[in-house]
């Protein structure tokens, strides 16, 4: 319970696009849901070679996390599992990667970037309207001043992922398949 009212709190952290100093700001509470997404995602059986694999959050293309994600999985553990984040022009390695950031700089290579990995048991997150429509998983919404989530069940199915319903019911659920 402790963990649904913590993402539960992320969920609703608001953040400010001014020049005052936030609290949060936007990337830094996208890096703290692809956290906590690892704790109420199930991946497919082999995924993983051994129980101490790490957990890999890869970002294709350009990273506007800077810091922050790296300093968001240092040192934490979902289960005897680390945090590995790793940065790749295209998806070639997403084999390396239990969970593939694709941000609003890669958008025109979504439907190739996304067709790489859809049989691949990998949570896609991106971050601009229509992600889920095309294919991704989990995409990031601006709602004001907070970042929601959208999931589409469909594709995750397909990748043969399993999203709890705690997750699920701070989420968007999308419904559509392309």
């Amino acid at each position: 319970m402790a963990r649904l009212l913590s993402l539960f709190l992320m969920l609703g952290a608001p953040f400010r696009l001014g020049a005052e100093a936030p609290a949060f700001d936007e990337y830094q509470v996208k890096a703290a849901f692809l956290y906590n997404f690892a704790k109420f995602v199930e991946w497919p059986p082999g995924t993983f070679a051994n129980a101490t694999d790490p957990i890999g959050i890869c970002i294709v293309g350009q990273n506007p996390f800077g810091p922050a994600l790296e300093n968001m999985v240092q040192g934490k553990k979902v289960g005897d599992r680390t945090f590995a984040v790793r940065r790749f022009p295209d998806t070639l390695q997403a084999s390396q990667c239990q969970i593939l950031f694709i941000g609003a700089s890669e958008w025109k290579r979504t439907g190739a970037l996304l067709d790489a990995v859809k049989s691949a048991g990998v949570l896609t997150v991106g971050e601009f309207e229509d992600f889920t429509l095309l294919g991704g998983i989990i995409n990031f919404r601006l709602d004001g001043t907070r970042v929601r989530i959208q999931v589409n069940l469909q594709t995750a199915a397909h990748a043969r992922l399993r999203i709890s319903s705690k997750l699920l019911s701070l989420a968007e659920i999308v419904k559509k398949q392309p």
